[in-house]
């Protein structure tokens, strides 16, 4: 996509907008790039005057890329003001005026035609070689009842303004959606903060809603329900190991050896340029499996050596710290050998393996 992007960047009169396909669209809305954000207003006007204001400044984000509105609300307008006074002195009502243009820009069936097997419709309307441009108007002629027939332009005023193409909603509200992707390999959380700031700086009026959608939003959603997963996880490990042993301490023992390994993790999906998504949490999840699994094997045999040889607790740990020191590292070495190719492999979808393999790998080299 980035390399495309220079190649068409030279294009005038053209902007390519594009993003990844996914097979399950978490947004479950299609835009023009990944990440959405959206604002909603009962005001119309307000919201077409913020929108704007809203994307440019968006797009001076670093972090952003490909920034863009559904906002369509710039479309040349011909409004006509009907001048009453002049319009009454020529006997000329609003309705002859509103007839006559409907009659000649729109589609006023006038006639029906029947046939054996189908009928068909006769349409009035002005040549479409007149119909094209502002000037169309000068050459529209209204039925006066005074004066034969009199140039629109001498009861009408014309006013030239904009008008939306579109109005999208959200819910039952008028809503306009800025959709963005992110640049190189920039995080969404830090985006998503850089995002939340620069739309508290703009002061936005209290009528204007505003929040993440689509697969922004459903980042959110994960990351603030991440804390509660990784908590039950533990807990649920507590009141395993605590029915194992029958006892309250030696669950907390082998545990303690987890935040290590979280550490590692941590650590090394920072050094090496990973956010913290969704694949380095299932690393983190898997970490709690394996290296727990150490920490029983130390404490097990421990207790054994204390029950039927009668040592110290320090001897016992140190024994088994001693003896156990050679599984503990075969099987490591496994998992961490295991995590290497997803670390190091390219080709398609190495993107999301990588994260993986690196929280793996270093939450297994700390603990």
């Amino acid at each position: 996509m980035a390399r495309l992007s220079r190649d068409v960047s030279d294009i005038s009169g053209v902007r390519l907008l594009m993003q990844a396909v996914q097979d399950i669209n978490i947004g479950g809305r299609l835009t023009a790039a990944q990440y959405q954000y959206t604002l909603t207003d009962t005001n119309l006007s307000e919201l077409n005057q913020w929108g704007p204001i809203v994307m440019n400044a968006l797009a001076k984000l670093p972090q952003l890329t490909d920034v863009t509105s559904d906002q369509q609300s710039s479309a040349p307008e011909l409004a006509l003001s009907i001048n009453r006074d002049a319009a009454s002195r020529l006997g000329i009502t609003a309705s002859t005026i509103d007839n006559t243009l409907y009659d000649a820009f729109g589609q006023r069936p006038i006639a029906q035609l029947f046939t054996s097997l189908s009928q068909y419709y006769v349409i009035e309307q002005v040549d479409p070689r007149f119909q094209l441009g502002p000037d169309a108007l000068q050459r529209i002629y209204i039925a006066s009842q005074t004066s034969g027939m009199v140039p629109l332009s001498e009861v009408v005023t014309l006013h030239k303004t904009t008008t939306p193409l579109a109005v999208n909603h959200q819910g039952q509200f008028p809503s306009a959606t800025i959709s963005f992707n992110l640049k190189g390999n920039a995080p969404l959380g830090p985006a998503e903060a850089a995002v939340n700031k620069t739309i508290a700086d703009l002061h936005l009026p209290s009528t204007i809603e505003t929040g993440f959608q689509g697969n922004a939003q459903a980042f959110q959603a994960s990351l603030s329900s991440e804390p509660i997963l990784i908590l039950a996880a533990l807990v649920a490990v507590y009141i395993i190991l605590g029915m194992l042993y029958e006892n309250l301490v030696h669950p907390l023992t082998i545990i303690s050896t987890l935040p290590a390994a979280g550490l590692g993790a941590l650590v090394t999906l920072y050094v090496f340029g990973f956010g913290l998504d969704v694949i380095g949490m299932i690393g983190i999840i898997l970490l709690i499996g394996i290296v727990k699994k150490n920490g029983i094997m130390l404490v097990d045999f421990a207790l054994d050596a204390e029950k039927t040889r009668g040592l110290s607790p320090e001897e016992s740990i140190h024994e088994a710290c001693r003896l156990r020191f050679r599984p503990i590292l075969m099987t490591t070495m496994c998992a961490l050998l295991g995590a290497v190719p997803l670390m190091l492999g390219t080709g398609v979808g190495s993107e999301l393996r990588q994260p993986l393999g690196y929280s793996l790998a270093g939450g297994l080299v700390v603990s």
